[in-house]
């Protein structure tokens, strides 16, 4: 052999012991030679230079010449005669291969979710991309952005390692680390301690708080010291808020929670702040047929009864004078602390008519009123400076018998009226109504003596007589004794009936009659 062809056979024999054997899927390192807009040029000993796409690189900024990466073969030569590479698949391959053989289905992992797809999500496990379906996520509530940003325990719920094929579920994890932190939860609970939740509920007597797996009930008592209608007026869906923990049962998993207790009790210091006699201003916050709520401070609700409101002795309606959130000026007559009850007054910010009700209406003096009301037995006038006085049907009418006294007034009227007494203490004014002219009696008895025969109208039957008009305001009675029973119970009002007098009493304004003539 000659020399020239020695040397021949020499370099052959070096370049052949220089290549390596490559075959496609398998991982190889590379160095990285250059890089372009599109591709990372790779020497991995081959005889050409391999491309690998540049997206394949999280910052492909950061990719250095002469920096070693690994690489997986895809095609050892492509239409093109190029020498085609994969990183992304290299580093999934190598994550598999590492992988496979430590963890199996059942299995719990940490992993970090990448990426929304349909259906579910893409979860990078050491390298692995694995899916994560949205059915098993246990995401609710949760927007994408705070679900792709940290990592979570998962559990491996399915695995086909022929296929490189992974399947996660969170459902398992989230449900089991509740129950561990329900169990913590329970072991830390103390009466009086403060927690935070999270409002999960809102009903109409509470809203139930979520402590981190044990719900506890915030009852509508316990919201704030002040009056509320309802507890969304306090709390609201998914609020954070700062609870204290009142009662616990763990047997029946029942927590009991306070908000306002996270504040002083505004009763505390009553007495200091609210001294029977104290004038203050307030709102009404709910009215009843017997008064009116007025909140003179957070929390601090008083009644000021109806009986409070005005001097006036008949029973006004708060309903028909006052609307909720109404500013009221009031004064405080009496407080109680261990009741939470303070009585409120409106009426002793002004004078006491009744006081001065003897000078304002002396008795025998004739003054105007207005009809107000009525009672079966009597009619209430409203005078002057806020004062009321009654007219008793008896003093209505000096020779009719009235039934009811609307037969003789109607509410709203002006009417003319006596005062015939005064109780300034016992806050009465009797008035009379036939006091307006003089008494017709005398006059009476001298026109119908007893023994008197006169022709009668029947007015009404009774079972003790029959009621007669003599004369026009001059009515008598037939006595039950002085009647034939079956005759009486015939009558109507209208029949003519022929009586004679036989009894006239002056002092009770009576005549009696008989139809024995």
């Amino acid at each position: 052999m000659s020399e020239a062809q020695t040397q021949r056979s020499l370099m052959e024999e070096l370049y052949n012991s220089t290549l390596k054997t490559f075959v496609e899927g398998q991982i190889v390192p590379g160095t990285i030679v250059s890089k372009n807009n599109n591709e990372v040029i790779v020497d991995i000993g081959f005889k050409s230079e391999g491309f690998v796409n540049l997206e394949e690189f999280r910052n492909p900024a950061a990719l250095g010449i002469g920096e070693v990466i690994d690489v997986l073969i895809e095609t050892i030569e492509d239409e093109d005669g190029r020498l085609v590479l994969s990183h992304s698949k290299a580093e999934r391959l190598k994550g598999w291969q590492k992988i496979a053989d430590v963890i199996n289905e059942g299995d719990v992992i940490d992993g970090r979710v990448i990426r929304v797809v349909k259906g579910g999500y893409i979860v990078d496990i050491q390298g692995v991309e694995a899916f994560l379906p949205m059915s098993l996520s246990a995401f609710k509530g949760m927007s994408n952005d705070d679900i792709t940003s940290r990592n979570y325990r998962f559990v491996v719920a399915k695995m086909n390692k022929q296929r490189r094929n992974l399947i996660l579920s969170r459902r398992e994890v989230v449900q089991k680390e509740r129950e561990e932190s329900r169990e913590s939860l329970w072991g830390q609970l103390i009466k009086g301690q403060r927690r935070t939740g999270v409002v999960k509920g809102i009903t109409d007597f509470g809203a139930f708080i979520d402590l981190g797996g044990v719900d506890g009930l915030l009852h509508i008592t316990d919201m704030s010291w002040s009056r509320i209608s309802h507890p969304s007026e306090i709390v609201s869906l998914g609020q954070r808020l700062e609870v204290v923990i009142l009662d616990f049962d763990r047997e029946n998993s029942k927590v009991s929670l306070g908000l306002k207790q996270i504040t002083s009790n505004p009763w505390d210091a009553v007495y200091d702040k609210y001294p029977a006699g104290t004038v203050i201003k307030g709102k009404i916050v709910n009215i009843m047929p017997y008064g009116v709520f007025v909140e003179i401070d957070r929390g601090i609700e008083g009644l000021l009864h109806a009986s409070e409101i005005t001097w006036q002795k008949k029973m006004v309606n708060p309903q028909e004078m006052f609307t909720v959130g109404q500013q009221v000026e009031v004064q405080i007559i009496n407080v109680d602390r261990d009741q939470k009850r303070i009585s409120l007054s409106m009426k002793q910010l002004e004078d006491n008519p009744w006081l001065k009700a003897e000078e304002f209406f002396p008795v025998n003096a004739q003054v105007k009123g207005t009809v107000r009301g009525f009672a079966d037995y009597g009619a209430f006038v409203e005078l002057e400076h806020g004062l009321e006085g009654m007219i008793h049907v008896s003093d209505m009418s000096w020779t009719k018998k009235i039934n009811h006294p609307q037969d003789v007034l109607q509410k709203g009227q002006s009417v003319d009226v006596v005062v015939l007494a005064v109780d300034g203490k016992g806050r009465k004014i009797t008035l009379g109504l036939k006091q307006l002219m003089s008494n017709p009696w005398p006059e009476i008895a001298q026109k119908f003596p007893v023994d008197t025969v006169v022709d009668s109208v029947v007015i009404m039957t009774s079972n003790f007589g029959v009621f007669v008009k003599l004369a026009e305001d001059v009515e008598a009675l037939v006595y039950s004794s002085e009647i034939e029973k079956d005759e009486a119970t015939k009558l109507k009002p209208g029949d003519q009936l022929r009586v004679k007098v036989i009894k006239v009493d002056v002092e009770q304004m009576k005549i009696g009659v008989s139809t024995r003539v």
